[in-house]
Order: C-alpha cells, then structure tokens, then sequence
C-alpha cells in the first residue's frame, strides 16, 4: 500500500486518490500528483517578516527587541546581522552578533535589507 502525501494547505493525513491529483476531504483542496513529487524534492523555502526569501550569505535587520535566553541581553531592533546561515529547526537561522556573539534566530523577526 502506497504512502500519500498530507495537504499542504491544512496538513490532514486523510488525502486520498481522485484520477491525476490527490484530494484532500477536510478542506476541499485539489492539487495534482505532479506537484506533489516536485514538492517533496524541493529544499524548504526560509521567508522573513516580509515575505522575501532568504538565503545562505544574506544581511538581515532585527525587527523587535530580542530577550537573549539565560543572560541579561537584548538584541535591539534594527541591528544588523550579515552573513546569516540557515538551518533546519525552530530557529532557522544561525549567525553571529556583534555584541553577543553566535546565536540562533528565528526568520520571523527579521527582514532582508
């Protein structure tokens, strides 16, 4: 027995087989079993507050005061942190801070410049 793909809009198990495309019963939606395969091969898209795509390499600016977990320091907004890395994970992306030092942030807190 074949494996189908969850939904990518609500992430529901119950998919199930209609022709040429995978169905999806809680939301209604409809995609095709091409996409499906492109999807799956395809690394995950990190966005920032913005909506704009990051990449390795690239210079972001904080966007709301961050609490650093187990010290007394705060990462202002509008500090700039270039050359990001990103990782898999909660915290998807890895840097350095002039400052603090090596730290984990998430993409939501943060727009490209």
């Amino acid at each position: 027995m074949s494996v189908l793909p969850n939904c990518p809009q609500c992430s529901s198990a119950y998919t199930y087989e209609d022709g040429n495309n995978y169905v999806c019963p809680e939301c209604g939606h409809e995609w095709s079993k091409d996409a499906a395969v492109a999807s799956s091969d395809s690394e995950p898209v990190v966005k920032d507050a913005n909506g704009n795509v990051l990449q390795d390499g690239d210079t972001v600016s904080v966007i709301k005061d961050l609490k650093v977990k187990g010290s007394s320091l705060v990462v202002k907004v509008g500090t700039k942190v270039k050359n990001i890395r990103l990782i898999d994970g909660d915290h998807n992306i890895d840097c350095k801070i002039d400052g603090i030092g090596a730290m984990q942030l998430k993409s939501e807190f943060v727009k490209k410049v």
